[in-house]
């Protein structure tokens, strides 16, 4: 019993906390708002450290990097697995709402009231390319260093790793970066003993603030998401894990990803993640290299979550506005418009999507005034599609290391015991 809970003790706290910030939220509601304070204070911890830490882990593990042909088989894996994970959840989150009424018809008009009691937003046209440079890239440095420019951030610090490869003088602020690297996860352990206070508190005001006063066929679409974010986190997860390391893998996966799926459950935020995601993966036994560089692209680059949101947005739209979609050419633009929404999505808390919500509706046609719609859809399905975001990421690292380092990848990157003193 007490080697379970040495080795279940955080697991088992953050699960309690959560529980406890559940039931608070239920019993108080709307009251329970009043701590919500101290839950932002536990994100704001993590929002602090999430710059300096992609900067770092990213940098570092490609200029440390021994073997150049590892390091491009390490990118091109990450590319693989990112495009053909993405390509399973536009398909479970297609057959998930194809043949689902997300609105029915006596839901319609109290959600088209949405429509008329907000502001009508003027349609502006989205273009492709603008966006995805504004995305990629900032125009000022002070800008990079923000956690609204994640994207820009991982590339400016792919871009410095390499760099600091090509500079015959970089060894000494290689060790610069690596003792900062190494003081930000001491920073992080910190942190992470205020967690179970601060995720209690946020989920706490977060079922308060739910409340029960949405209409029909918005409810319907978070129950259907949840459920499918529950089947998916299971079986597809599972099934990764398998693939990734057969029985040994399964379990490590199991025995460590708890931790991610509790704290992106409460913070609804792949960024504020990212230092809990980089020690599960390591300790399922991914190498450091894996783990530092693809944890942080997929906070940008890969999200389960956010695209079957995309595909439930697109046709909870569609069941609205009663818009025709049997062709073949229809389910494949939905996937295409699911996809390239996806890419635009930065790793923030709720009000992130909006870039990726207006250019739904501009490349499916509708109205620009139904962006009030998905914005709440946004909103009430943005905890379960966070989980799916984060522990889709570790899941994906499992598959890039079966990729780069063989069968055996475990056996590899395991971390050797420490000794008993």
């Amino acid at each position: 019993m007490k080697k379970i809970w040495q080795n279940y003790k955080t697991t088992l706290i953050l699960i309690l906390a959560t529980l406890i910030g559940v039931l608070a939220g239920l019993i108080f509601k709307e009251q329970a708002t009043v701590v919500k304070p101290l839950g932002d204070l536990f994100l704001n911890l993590l929002f602090i450290v999430i710059v300096p830490l992609i900067f770092v882990t990213i940098s570092t593990s490609i200029a440390k990097m021994q073997h150049p042909k590892r390091l491009g088989k390490i990118f091109l894996s990450i590319i693989g697995v990112f495009i053909i994970t993405s390509l399973v959840a536009v398909a479970i989150g297609l057959v998930s709402t194809r043949f689902t009424d997300l609105v029915k018809p006596q839901d319609s008009q109290a959600i088209k009231e949405t429509l008329a009691s907000e502001s009508s937003t003027e349609e502006e046209q989205l273009n492709i390319l603008e966006r995805t440079v504004n995305v990629l890239s900032v125009d000022d440095f002070p800008t990079l260093i923000s956690r609204n420019s994640v994207v820009a951030l991982v590339v400016a610090s792919i871009l410095f790793g390499f760099a600091m490869r090509l500079s015959p003088k970089s060894s000494q602020l290689l060790e610069v970066l690596l003792s900062l690297n190494d003081v930000i996860m001491q920073f992080i352990k910190l942190i992470m003993y205020y967690a179970p206070i601060g995720i209690a508190c946020y989920m706490a005001s977060f079922i308060g603030t739910f409340g029960s006063s949405i209409a029909l066929g918005y409810l319907r679409t978070f129950i259907i998401y949840t459920l499918v974010s529950v089947l998916f986190f299971f079986l597809i997860y599972s099934l990764y894990a398998l693939i990734a390391g057969g029985k040994r893998g399964f379990l490590a996966f199991w025995q460590n990803i708890l931790p991610p799926t509790f704290t992106s459950l409460a913070t609804c935020s792949s960024a504020a993640c990212i230092p809990v995601n980089v020690e599960a993966a390591k300790k399922m036994g991914v190498s450091q290299d894996i783990a530092e560089t693809l944890v942080p692209l997929g906070t940008s680059f890969h999200k389960d979550g956010s695209i079957i949101g995309s595909v439930f947005k697109i046709m909870f739209l569609v069941n609205l506005f009663g818009t025709n979609i049997n062709s073949a050419s229809s389910i494949f633009h939905i996937i295409f418009v699911a996809l390239i929404a996806n890419l635009l999505v930065i790793a923030v808390p709720v009000g992130g999507g909006t870039i990726s919500e207006s250019l739904i509706i501009s490349m499916m046609g509708y109205p620009m005034s139904a962006l009030p719609i998905l914005t709440v859809i946004a909103t009430i399905i943005d905890a379960p599609a966070t989980v799916l975001n984060v522990v889709g990421d570790t899941a994906s690292s499992m598959l890039v290391a079966r990729s780069v380092d063989g069968q055996s990848w475990q056996s590899k990157n395991a971390t050797p015991p420490k000794r008993k003193n």
